[in-house]
């Protein structure tokens, strides 16, 4: 078993045949869903994806956010490997947060403020549109339910239709308190989507590999998705359930008391909370399972029984709040499969879209993500850290969620709370390779928002 402490790359070539073939298989994935999605529209069968396999139109151009991208990526790619390795552990978390938040807002700022930011929000599908009307919030909440289905006076918008109420509740909140509009609406997306940079490489310390969570900073920092985190309410969701797995991990792991009792709390409050924010966020047992076999196999087994049973007792104040309120998850979900299909989503071919939704998934996870699952499982074999693990995860809760049938496109915002943990398996890629991922990563990116406009 590899040192966890200090999780050394597998030897041998930067580039060997194993890696080389997941690349290109994972290049020819990309390539071939959008020649059939190309092929698809013009032939009047249309995937209802202009740019498929991603969500966006073709619209190449330049803004004023592409000088400051452009910087952005260099400096990492030039000195982010060296200041991760060396930056004592806060200072690089901060400075990891920052990096993270300027190249989500520099790749949003390609299309201005009001296109790339301001703007994403108050589209008529998205929830700051059902803002203005929840004049009461424990009236809102009893009837959500009532007004998840189409084809009614009251029908709830796309986006608050197709999430319970947790979503429409955040953006109240912001208007609450002063606020309100797609401005801070926006920001508060980017900051809170870049909090990921941090919680990864925290849960990873956590559970006993720095040198692993500091291998991942740099592509946390240059996460394709991050395109999509600013501005999404899911570059929101990814922020908040990476954090609530960090506050896990920490729980499971501390020796103080204190410590961990607050965030063994604060884990269940908020992963039941994102539960309560979008449907496939259940998905995220996968991972939270992991974080804690990984705590007991580290010999924290003592702490493990009373950590989840204060977990789990917040969770379940969070869900009888919901339930209490008026609004059960189970009857939301119901119908929320119902609505899914009184859309486009029913036009949708699912022939194509399971496996180009998987294309997607790899451009906002970035390109080292196939090299990363790779090793992963090829080295779980013999290696259960959380560096393997974690990325394993993540890519189990991608299986359901495609396999469901209930992700068909936009699966690279959707999907962000999965991709941001495929960098967790970083320390996995070959050191003299790294800035080379970390290049193809943001090149990636920048393609992505100068040749398309993306869509909420």
């Amino acid at each position: 078993m590899l040192d966890t402490d200090n999780p050394a790359a597998p030897a041998g070539a930067a580039f060997p045949p194993a890696d080389r073939i997941a690349t290109a298989l994972a290049a020819a994935l990309v390539a071939a869903s959008i020649t059939a999605g190309a092929a698809l529209n013009l032939l009047g069968t249309p995937v209802q994806a202009q740019a498929a396999p991603l969500y966006a139109l073709w619209r190449p151009h330049l803004g004023p956010g592409t000088p400051a991208a452009l910087a952005v990526a260099a400096a990492v790619i030039l000195h982010g490997p060296r200041l991760a390795a060396t930056l004592p552990w806060r200072r690089l978390m901060a400075a990891g947060y920052t990096a993270a938040a300027a190249w989500t807002m520099s790749l949003a700022m390609i299309d201005g403020w009001r296109v790339g930011l301001a703007g994403r929000l108050t589209a008529q599908a998205e929830y700051l549109t059902e803002v203005p009307g929840v004049t009461d919030i424990p009236a809102m909440l009893a009837g959500f339910t009532g007004r998840i289905l189409d084809f009614q006076p009251d029908s709830w918008t796309t986006h608050v239709s197709g999430h319970p109420p947790g979503a429409l509740l955040i953006f109240v909140w912001l208007d609450r308190i002063g606020l309100g509009g797609g401005g801070p609406a926006a920001l508060t997306c980017v900051a809170t989507g870049a909090l990921a940079s941090v919680a990864v490489p925290v849960t990873l310390r956590a559970l006993g590999s720095e040198t692993a969570a500091r291998a991942a900073v740099p592509y946390l920092v240059l996460l394709p998705g991050a395109v999509w985190i600013g501005a999404s309410a899911d570059g929101m969701f990814a922020g908040l359930t990476s954090t609530s797995l960090a506050l896990l991990a920490v729980a499971l792991t501390s020796g103080r008391r204190a410590l961990a009792a607050c965030t063994a709390l604060a884990a269940g409050a908020l992963l039941a909370f994102a539960c309560h924010l979008s449907y496939g966020l259940v998905l995220l047992a996968p991972l939270a399972a992991v974080v804690v076999l990984a705590a007991v196999s580290r010999g924290h087994r003592h702490a493990a029984g009373p950590v989840l049973a204060m977990a789990a007792t917040a969770a379940g104040a969070v869900v009888v709040a919901f339930s209490a309120a008026g609004f059960w998850w189970l009857d939301g979900y119901h119908l929320v499969v119902q609505r899914y299909y009184q859309g486009i989503a029913a036009e949708r071919a699912y022939g194509y879209w399971a496996w180009a939704n998987l294309a997607a998934f790899l451009l906002s996870a970035g390109p080292a993500a196939a090299v990363i699952a790779r090793r992963a499982t090829a080295a779980v074999r013999h290696d259960r850290a959380a560096h393997v693990l974690l990325p394993l995860a993540a890519l189990l809760a991608v299986a359901a969620a495609d396999l469901s049938g209930l992700s068909k496109a936009e699966v690279e915002r959707i999907w962000l709370p999965f991709a941001v943990w495929l960098p967790a398996g970083a320390a996995l890629l070959p050191a003299s390779s790294r800035r080379g991922w970390l290049l193809a990563g943001a090149t990636i990116a920048l393609a992505v928002n100068h040749l398309l406009l993306t869509i909420w």
